[in-house]
């Protein structure tokens, strides 16, 4: 009898509002180090806990296409953007359960100290191994987590600090021209 199990997956979600080269950064380490056979790349239509876009859904997903096209086991995936609206990460874990087995979760360590209010963190909790990545300024504090690893990476830069400075030198030339355009007509 054939094993007929499930890959295994990590799943990076977020705005991607822009993103950047640390991003980049992120997902070539998560593939080097986790143990999987794929990791998706998820932006999200619309972030729970943001108001403020600087790209519309689409837009942003095209850029992640472009950013991330040709790094070894990741594929971008449009299902939250194809919801039109706010999808929960549970829901998303959920709905990647039907096809892989989610074993990991790629967030910022600035995600912790808002964790516990995510929809169904009891389930997440108990469902996928978090892997927080290291941010400058944000404690990597894991009180509450049964799973984590850490991924630490050094990088200067957040697409949150790109959009108010409208500082594009982490911006991957792939995609630098059509972000500046969006900066540009956002301020018109």
């Amino acid at each position: 009898m054939v094993n007929q199990s499930k890959p295994e997956v990590a799943i990076f979600g977020g705005s991607f509002d822009p993103p950047h080269k640390g991003h980049q950064q992120i997902v070539r380490k998560a593939v080097q180090i986790l143990d999987i056979d794929k990791l998706i790349v998820l932006p999200a239509y619309l972030n729970p806990f943001k108001n403020v876009s600087l790209a519309n859904p689409e837009k942003r997903l095209e850029w992640c296409y472009q950013l991330f096209d040709g790094i070894p086991k990741v594929v971008v995936d449009d299902y939250e953007i194809r919801q039109n609206k706010s999808v929960r990460t549970s829901q998303s874990v959920k709905h990647f359960n039907n096809t892989y087995s989610v074993k990991y979760l790629i967030i910022g360590s600035d995600n912790l100290s808002t964790l516990t209010k995510w929809h169904e963190f009891k389930w997440l909790n108990d469902h996928i191994t978090w892997v927080i990545v290291t941010r400058k300024g944000h404690p990597v504090q894991t009180e509450g987590l049964k799973s984590w690893r850490i991924l630490e990476i050094d990088f200067p830069i957040s697409s949150t600090t790109i959009r108010e400075k409208k500082d594009l030198r982490y911006i991957d030339n792939k995609i630098k021209q059509s972000v500046e355009k969006t900066i540009k007509d956002k301020k018109e």
